[in-house]
């Protein structure tokens, strides 16, 4: 009786990267073999079906083994079972990490926990991102968040070195870490314009100037958790608004110095006051969660809308703010000029990002 067996013997490991991506998209070895069957090479190659779905078996054996080895990369460069060259290790560590954009937009800022993975069924019906992929993307984001999560020293460094990601890639989980930690509003409908890039960017600004980690370099949790002796400080800005002379005084240094060089300028006079006391008391109420939990929702109803409604450009935003910014120094009796810097600096950073003119 005569056994077939397909058998090939090698010393370094032959991963296919395209087979990988599949593997990585969740197409079952059958889907995966109809679409190599399509592709321009396969024809070429005159590749048959029954060779092409045990390449592709095998390869997913392959990928499977090397799974768990993924959960913790620096042991892929440490163990002996696979010869796989450093080069080949980056790009499977890469991109085992790499996410879909709109995956992450719909988990961005819910808690990792079980009870949001039950509903990645709705979420892979929405973005059309398979099932399994969801799932695969929303571990890694769990995995990560649990390494770092207590670990001290600077959070993107130490995504990439417990990691081995990229500088990129390690700087948008360190932007999903973060936003899963304080649970900031992204779902709501007024915010659906805004994208993964745009709220990543954002937790990079609030990162590097808001949490503990801006003024202590070597404390746990520290570009995770925001300062709260800071966030207490600025209750002290509410005196921009409060007394009634210094809240004069300002419009009329910012709107003197706006005369001639926009055609919204008595849009932004005459909404001045109303603007400066919605960004003022979004500062003075971080220092309640839910409050900053809605910290982006508050920046689109209180300033961005109000200013997308006079119809101005971005040009305008990135002048006027510039302008409201400079001219707190100028006022004699307002104390609290680095308290103000650092809290204006991150708001015009953001606004700048999220203002689509």
């Amino acid at each position: 009786m005569a056994v077939e067996l397909d058998v090939f013997v090698g010393n370094t490991t032959i991963m296919d990267e395209e087979v990988y991506q599949l593997w990585l998209d969740g197409y079952t070895v059958n889907d995966a073999v109809k679409v190599r069957m399509s592709s321009e090479v396969m024809e070429e190659c005159e590749a048959s079906p029954d060779v092409l779905l045990s390449d592709t078996m095998d390869q997913y054996r392959t990928f499977q083994m090397c799974e768990r080895l993924l959960h913790s990369p620096p042991k892929l460069a440490n163990q002996l079972l696979f010869q796989i060259p450093p080069h080949r290790q980056a790009m499977l560590i890469e991109r085992y990490y790499a996410f879909d954009d709109v995956f992450v937009r719909e988990v961005l800022g819910k808690k990792l926990s079980k009870g949001t993975k039950k509903d990645l069924d709705d979420v892979s019906s929405k973005t059309g991102v398979t099932l399994k992929s969801c799932r695969r993307q929303f571990d890694n984001f769990k995995r990560v968040f649990k390494v770092v999560e207590e670990l001290k020293g600077p959070l993107v460094e130490n995504i990439r070195q417990n990691f081995i990601l990229s500088d990129k890639l390690a700087r948008d989980y360190a932007a999903i870490v973060f936003f899963a930690n304080n649970r900031f509003e992204t779902g709501k409908r007024k915010l659906q314009y805004l994208t993964f890039q745009d709220f990543a960017f954002c937790a990079g600004q609030l990162i590097n100037n808001w949490t503990v980690g801006a003024v202590d370099n070597m404390v746990e949790d520290m570009d995770v958790d925001l300062d709260k002796e800071f966030l207490q400080d600025l209750k002290e800005l509410k005196i921009l608004i409060n007394d009634k002379d210094l809240l004069d005084q300002h419009k009329s240094l910012v709107c003197t110095a706006l005369r001639g060089k926009t055609k919204v300028h008595t849009e932004m006079e005459t909404n001045f006051k109303n603007l400066s006391r919605g960004l003022v008391n979004i500062a003075a109420k971080l220092t309640n969660t839910k409050d900053v939990r809605d910290f982006f929702i508050d920046l689109v109803e209180k300033f961005i809308e109000p200013c997308r409604s006079d119809r101005w450009t971005a040009a305008d935003m990135r002048l006027y703010l510039t302008h409201y910014t400079n001219s707190a120094h100028l006022l004699d009796t307002f104390k609290y000029q680095v308290v103000w810097d650092r809290y204006m600096g991150v708001i015009k950073s953001c606004i700048f990002k999220m203002y689509h003119d």
